[in-house]
């Protein structure tokens, strides 16, 4: 049996110690006194008393700051009692940290082992600590004893130590660079190991990195020599500032990334004119206003993933795929997907898919059009995959003129990072997390948080706790944390049955609405975009929806990840995108032959689908929607985006 268990335990204890390091730091600036005692003898010791009230006032507003949220939180947790929600009403389980929970759950399945001590890991120490003081003590002799290292000469690099203060002193070099390599001895470690099958292997790298990166000496106050010299320079302001940031994070269960006060739906986010024409329990159908005087005549229907709000596809007029493909004369639809509550306990996916043919027959009725054009991104593109597959089984595959999916899988074999969060002891605590019928979408955020550890939490603790920096004003990372909650009997059937079990590419395995799913019926001419860096549906996953739909098919290879790969707007000029053969036998084989294009892949899908259909009609009547005689519900985005 392989030594994973153990490791786990060694990396845990070597990277421990930095953990250790920190009272002792603390006390070396303190003197190893008292604050008081550092007041009283101030005199004596030559300090301004003046700057220690100020280091007083400070360590009285942390105190008074961390005393009010221990009065709220005992105040919502006796209001959880009294309502007789007994389980809520003793621990705050959505804080910035909830991901490590599924973490440590993860490493629970690991089975236990041995892990032998490494000589070269002995030897890499001394080499390094050798190397270090070396360095200094050259620069002593040559007159320049404070000269720090060149970082290029280091033994390893890595950009959360780019500042200079981590090598102008050689604890601090050290220290990260110790860290470096424990990390990546660690990481290797893994790798080397014997009896692991894949899946248990991707897991514990996987586990691994989230610790090391976890532990990463910059993520404390006292190992930080950035946040220590910010921190004298304000006298703890930025730790009173940082305080009340991680104060509100825990409050409302979720980390900030984002001004939460930046943006506003309807106004600079999600302002594409436009009226909500439909609404079910489960979903708002957006039409939008045309900017064209004619459009083309089969319309394009959007969905989005539930997992998210739609908006991602309409942020900021110069990133909103849906005003650029008004502004091209297409009639858009967009549907917009409701936050699950208690009420919403039995929604199952025959009942996404059953939404999914309402939206496509509502969009003809209203235009009487045969057919629609269809996008589906994400989880939304893997279910209209399905619903393709349920309309041809009926004889109404004619309704879908075209589909495209963005970033979307059918095939979930190399599914990528996200299996590592579907074993039976991560499904089962998922489970024990939907109590009302729904997963709160703050879990999910934290998952998906986690596949990008460093970028997406780490890097906000230094930020926004130690370094005390004010919030920036980003549109996608305020999309980012908007969550949304899913229907808990759904997500558990998804995550098992199409993740780990991987039955929709298995022909009539699943069903949905009394119809069997059969992938290789769907003929429908189908655009696929995945995104060359996407760690949530990775390009190998995606590009295997080639492998079983037996239609035209076009496949698009674009640069960047799961979100940034498809906001790429034009105008931006930014990264690039692969077309190829798109009946190559393997992903590897469309690179290989594939021709690289700079910027935008828009207009290139925007060409494809003139080909499909290239008729248009005069933008009048109910291209327009809430003109005289139409009856509409309300101005979009609508109220269903907004519910929380």
């Amino acid at each position: 049996m392989a030594q994973d268990n153990d490791l786990m335990a060694a990396a845990g204890e070597s990277l421990k110690g930095f953990f250790d390091m920190q009272g002792e730091a603390l006390r070396e600036m303190m003197g190893g006194k008292a604050p008081e005692a550092l007041m009283a003898g101030a005199g004596q010791a030559g300090l301004d008393p003046a700057e220690l009230t100020e280091w007083a006032a400070t360590a009285a507003q942390l105190q008074q700051l961390w005393l009010d949220f221990a009065t709220h939180q005992a105040q919502a947790a006796a209001e959880k009692a009294a309502k007789g929600n007994l389980a809520g009403a003793g621990a705050n389980m959505l804080d910035p940290a909830q991901w490590l929970v599924m973490s440590q759950a993860m490493l629970g399945q690991m089975p236990k082992g041995m892990l032998e001590a490494s000589g070269k890991l002995v030897q890499d120490q001394m080499q390094l600590w050798s190397g270090v003081m070396q360095s200094f003590a050259a620069g002593a002799v040559g007159g320049k004893a404070d000269a720090a290292p060149d970082a290029a000469a280091l033994p390893r690099s890595d950009r959360r130590f780019a500042d200079p203060a981590w090598r102008e002193h050689p604890a601090f070099l050290l220290l990260h660079q110790t860290y470096l390599m424990l990390a990546d001895y660690f990481r290797q470690a893994v790798k080397g190991m014997d009896g692991l099958d894949k899946a248990k292997r991707q897991q514990l790298e996987f586990a691994v990195t989230a610790l090391a990166e976890a532990m990463s000496p910059d993520n404390f106050l006292a190992l930080n020599p950035v946040v220590l010299k910010r921190t004298m320079e304000t006298k703890g302001g930025n730790l009173v500032r940082g305080m009340q940031h991680l104060i509100n994070d825990l409050k409302r269960g979720q980390l900030t990334h984002t001004d939460p006060n930046a943006f506003r739906l309807g106004e600079n986010l999600a302002a594409s004119p436009g009226k909500v024409v439909h609404e079910t329990p489960l979903y708002q159908l957006i039409q939008y206003s045309p900017s064209t005087e004619t459009v083309l005549d089969v319309p394009l229907v959007i969905f989005p993933p539930w997992i998210n709000r739609f908006y991602i596809l309409d942020l900021t007029p110069k990133k909103s795929f849906i005003k650029w493909a008004v502004d091209q004369g297409i009639s858009v639809f967009v549907v917009s997907w409701k936050s699950a509550d208690e009420t919403m306990g039995d929604i199952v996916w025959d009942d996404y898919i059953r939404a999914q043919i309402e939206a496509i027959d509502h969009v003809r009725a209203r235009l009487e059009v045969p057919a629609v054009h269809t996008i589906g991104y994400c989880v939304a593109g893997t279910t209209l995959a399905a619903t393709l597959a349920v309309l041809h089984r009926r004889g109404e595959a004619d309704k879908v003129k075209s589909a495209t999916f963005f970033t979307a899988q059918v095939d979930f074999e190399r599914a990528g990072d996200l299996k590592n969060f579907i074993d039976e002891g991560q499904l089962e605590m998922i489970g024990q997390l939907s109590p009302q019928g729904y997963l709160d979408g703050r879990y999910l955020a934290a998952a998906f948080n986690a596949l990008r550890g460093r970028d997406l939490i780490w890097n906000y603790v230094v930020n926004n706790y130690l370094l005390g920096e004010d919030y920036p004003a980003f549109d996608l990372l305020h999309w980012n944390g908007d969550v949304t909650n899913l229907p808990s009997k759904w997500h558990n059937a998804y995550l098992r049955d199409l993740y780990r079990d991987n039955k929709l590419v298995v022909p009539d395995a699943l069903e949905a609405d009394g119809t069997p799913i059969d992938l290789r019926r769907v003929a429908t001419p189908s655009f696929v975009q995945a995104g060359r860096e996407d760690h949530i549906a990775p390009a190998e996953s995606v590009w295997r929806i080639t492998r079983h739909f037996t239609g035209p098919m076009d496949f698009l290879l674009a640069g960047s990840g799961h979100i940034a790969g498809v906001v790429n707007p034009p105008a931006a000029g930014k990264y690039q995108y692969w077309v190829g053969d798109s009946a190559a036998p393997s992903l590897k084989d469309f690179v290989a032959g594939a021709t690289e294009h700079p910027g935008s892949w828009w207009p290139h899908w925007l060409a494809w689908l003139h080909k499909q259909s290239d008729a248009r009609v005069p933008a009048t009547g109910k291209r327009v929607p809430g003109g005289p005689d139409d009856t509409v519900i309300e101005d979009a985005p609508g109220r269903y985006v907004k519910t929380r």
